[in-house]
């Protein structure tokens, strides 16, 4: 199954993002952003690189699935 996805580069606020709880204080983690009508999701060591961006279901779906475990490839 196919769904929509984006990325951007640059040009994006740095104000509303929020960095993942699991980061353990490291460095390495997600950080998110509600962007209107979309969700992004940004590396954390590279806030000014890519931003992927889903839908709020697409989001809410993969936030489900990772959740209960049943993330595919």
């Amino acid at each position: 199954m196919h769904r929509g996805k984006e990325q951007f580069f640059g040009g994006l606020p740095d104000e509303g993002w929020a960095k993942s709880s699991f980061s353990n204080g490291n460095g390495d983690c997600v950080e998110v952003a509600d962007l209107g009508s979309r969700v992004g999701m940004r590396d954390s060591k590279q806030s000014d690189g890519a931003v992927v961006t889903a839908s709020g279901d697409g989001w809410l779906a993969f936030i489900g699935s990772v959740t209960t475990g049943t993330l595919s490839n």
